[in-house]
């Protein structure tokens, strides 16, 4: 039996406690905030009873059974599609392009075999291998979509010129060359009918498990512990004695107003000139309830600060030089796993954390039962 130290309680923590608590190990959960699920917590609107998603939207969708039936034993989930629009030019479309977008946008008629030939026409065949975002863009979609879609909307995001991001930022949106809008290709998805808080509780509710919020991890803990699960930022184990690892973060401007503001969960606001990136409508994320009152938060990207919420690592070369340092004296360390979206310092959705949480439990318990020495990550984060 070992006693553990799980700093953080998002669903990489909550996973790994639970699975560890299973097998009659003793663990500690701490988190610095009020509440338990990181940025996916989720709460009910004191005025308007609404679920929000207080740290922005998240959808679940997944391919991977595992981990769809391991996230339903703790908590009910509602059939959910993520529809998004998008405004440009005072236009509104639906995105991801699919077809509709497409004949929208070019006034066309056009039926799939039209569209991609057309798309293939628009695209900028000359760059074989792209390197940046921009050059992805332009070698797939052309320069008319790329300028109304992406090119704002991604330096909103990154503040960044998109020429100055790499390209697999983009692999991640396709086109379609018919009219399905959900935004995700996932054979599962849903949303928790009772917000994604409720289900880290009950992930963590075993009587292994002792859950202390509103508490900083300091280095004297150490000694009460076997070993140390470890999610908060990795970079932030070391005191930061190289510097800090580059992130993104959000301010939100809440709303509070009557009926039904844009009839839509989530709109991108893709023109550079409007400063907020998306609004998101929180009663449309439950559409199995009524409301007569309405709550959307306009979403601010901006460079993280030191007293900020980290949400997207940047990973530009900077950063990566930065992140083989970190990686190396974390390879050194001793009784300590680093996980997650910030201790491994990679873009996770919520389905591959659960999943690599998993695999990362599974593995500590087999090093535990055979004393043997735990890695610093099973997963790689260069």
């Amino acid at each position: 039996m070992k006693k553990i130290l799980c700093v953080g309680a998002g669903f990489s923590c909550a996973v790994i406690a639970r699975e560890l608590a299973e097998k009659g190990h003793v663990v500690t959960v701490i988190d610095q905030r009020s509440h338990v699920a990181g940025n996916c917590h989720t709460q009910r609107d004191d005025e308007t009873g609404i679920m929000l998603h207080v740290y922005g939207p998240h959808i679940f969708h997944t391919d991977n059974q595992e981990v769809w039936d391991y996230i339903n034993k703790y908590g009910e989930f509602k059939p959910f599609i993520n529809r998004v629009k998008a405004v440009s030019k005072d236009s509104v479309y639906s995105l991801p392009i699919n077809l509709h977008t497409i004949n929208q946008f070019f006034n066309k008629q056009f039926n799939p075999k039209q569209a991609q030939e057309w798309i293939e026409k628009q695209a900028d065949l000359s760059i074989e291998e792209p390197v940046t975002f921009e050059e992805q863009a332009m070698r797939f979609i052309g320069k008319d979509l790329y300028h109304a879609f992406f090119y704002g909307y991604t330096k909103k995001q990154w503040g960044l010129e998109p020429k100055e991001l790499p390209a697999s930022i983009l692999k991640r949106l396709p086109v379609r060359f018919n009219y399905d809008d959900n935004y995700f290709s996932h054979h599962f998805q849903g949303m928790p009918s009772e917000g994604y808080t409720k289900i880290v509780e009950n992930i963590l509710n075993h009587k292994n498990i002792t859950v202390d919020l509103n508490t900083c991890f300091d280095k004297s803990m150490l000694s009460q512990y076997d070993h140390v699960i470890w999610s908060a930022p990795l970079d932030s184990w070391f005191d930061y004695q190289y510097g800090r690892l580059g992130y993104r973060t959000l301010d939100f401007e809440k709303v509070t107003d009557d009926g039904d503001f844009q009839g839509n969960a989530v709109i991108n606001y893709c023109d550079q000139e409007i400063p907020f990136t998306r609004i998101s409508e929180h009663k449309h994320f439950s559409p199995w309830e009524q409301h007569e009152k309405t709550v959307y938060y306009k979403e601010f990207s901006r460079l993280c600060a030191e007293n900020d919420i980290p949400y997207y690592p940047i990973r530009l070369i900077n950063d990566k030089d930065l992140l083989v340092k970190y990686v190396e004296l974390a390879q050194q360390e001793n009784d300590v796993t680093f996980v997650g979206r910030l201790g491994t310092y990679r873009y996770l959705d919520m389905d591959v954390t659960i999943a690599e949480a998993l695999v990362t439990a599974k593995n500590l318990l087999k090093s535990f039962e055979l004393n043997q020495k735990a890695q610093s990550f099973y997963y790689d984060p260069i």
